[in-house]
């Protein structure tokens, strides 16, 4: 696959959408944005190949510019690793490339073929996860849920970014307050989706039960 927009359609009917509207219905995406992006009429920024890698299950290098191979690993009884979080002051979550791409971690208990798992990296999400830490949580892309109102889920924004914050009911509705573990609390943000965590294992197990891609 030569083209960008080629691999694009080939992620999404590798994920089984048989049309590009399916898919944009499936993940909010704008149809025509979507559309043009996968028809190659409009070039896609890395940024939003990583938006469409976690959703279709495939390295954002790959998409993005043919490097590596396709899909992300998925071995049965292990969780990809999908990125790092935590590792700017702003807490994004910072998807894996290079040397991160491809680690693994076993599912946790209660988890399912979709868990996935973030590295935490540095020190801006003490109390919660420590540096090296591993966060899980199901990539189910469900809209949020009462129950995750004053809880620490990740989350997705309408500004195609990807955080792990508290969430709080914010001034209207469809708006929600994302309160940093160690920041300002950002006000009346639009969600794509939201996921609870499902498990958080400490710095020191975690380097027990990571396995590394090389």
């Amino acid at each position: 696959m030569e083209e960008r927009f080629q691999r694009l359609r080939l992620a999404r009917t590798h994920k089984g959408f048989e049309t590009a509207a399916a898919a944009a219905e499936a993940f909010d995406w704008n149809r025509n944005t979507y559309t043009s992006n996968e028809n190659g009429n409009a070039p896609f920024s890395y940024r939003k190949a990583k938006e469409y890698a976690l959703a279709f299950g495939v390295r954002p290098e790959w998409l993005y510019d043919a490097s590596g191979t396709m899909s992300a690993t998925r071995v049965e009884g292990l969780a990809p690793i999908m990125g790092k979080v935590g590792a700017n002051p702003e807490g994004d979550v910072l998807f894996a490339t290079g040397d991160d791409a491809g680690d693994l971690a076993p599912i946790p208990p209660g988890g399912t073929d979709r868990a996935v798992a973030l590295l935490v990296a540095g020190h801006s999400m003490r109390g919660l996860a420590d540096d090296g830490a591993l966060i899980y949580f199901e990539d189910q892309r469900s809209a949020p849920g009462l129950d995750m109102l004053g809880e620490v889920v990740v989350l997705e924004t309408d500004t195609d970014e990807v955080l792990v914050k508290r969430l709080l009911r914010g001034s209207g509705p469809g708006l929600f307050d994302l309160e940093s573990i160690a920041g300002p609390t950002r006000r009346d943000a639009r969600l794509r989706w939201a996921a609870h965590i499902t498990a958080i294992i400490p710095p020191y197990q975690a380097r027990r039960i990571i396995i590394r891609d090389r």
